[in-house]
C-alpha cells in the first residue's frame, strides 16, 4: 500500500509562506492576548469567550509552523471570522457613521489577515482536499458477505 504525501502537492514555497502566516499568528496575536489572559480586568462574558479562543487559537498555530497542511483549516478559520466580521459588523457600522475608534482599531487588525491569508493558503489544495474529497463516513463499515 503506497503512501500518497499531500504535502508534495504544495509547493515548498507556498507551505514556507503557510509557515511564516502560522507564526506571525503566533508571535503577532499571542503577544497581545497571553498577557490579557494573565492580567485580565472585569471582562463581559462574551469578551472573556473570545479571548480565550483567540489565545487558543495561538496555540494551536504553533502546530501549524510545523504541519502547515494538516493545521489548514486554522487559517481557513482566520480568514473567515475576520472577513465575516468585516462585511457583518464593520460595513454596516462604517455606512451608518457609527465606527468607533475600538471597532476601528479592530478593523485595522482584520486586514492584514483578509489580505494575507488568500494569498498563502493553497487553494488547490483545499479545493482537492475539502471540497471534491469524499467526506469521512457516517456509520461503520459493514464488511461484505462470505458466502
Amino acid at each position: 500500500m503506497s503512501y500518497a504525501r499531500p504535502d508534495l502537492e504544495v509547493s515548498t514555497v507556498r507551505l514556507n509562506a503557510m509557515r511564516a502566516l502560522y507564526l506571525l499568528i503566533t508571535v503577532g496575536m499571542g503577544s497581545i492576548i497571553w498577557p490579557l489572559m494573565f492580567r485580565h480586568g472585569d471582562w463581559s462574558v462574551m469578551h472573556s469567550v473570545a479571548s480565550s479562543m483567540l489565545a487558543a487559537l495561538t496555540l494551536c498555530t504553533v502546530l501549524g509552523v510545523r504541519y502547515p497542511l494538516q493545521m489548514l483549516p486554522l487559517l481557513l478559520f482566520e480568514l473567515a471570522w475576520k472577513a465575516i466580521w468585516l462585511l457583518m459588523i464593520a460595513l454596516p457600522l462604517w455606512r451608518s457613521n457609527q465606527l468607533t475608534p475600538e471597532a476601528m482599531s479592530t478593523v485595522r487588525d482584520c486586514i492584514p489577515g483578509v489580505i494575507l491569508c488568500p494569498l498563502v493558503i493553497p487553494w488547490k489544495y483545499v479545493w482537492k482536499h475539502y471540497v471534491r474529497l469524499p467526506g469521512d463516513r457516517w456509520r461503520t463499515a459493514v464488511a461484505p458477505a462470505v458466502v
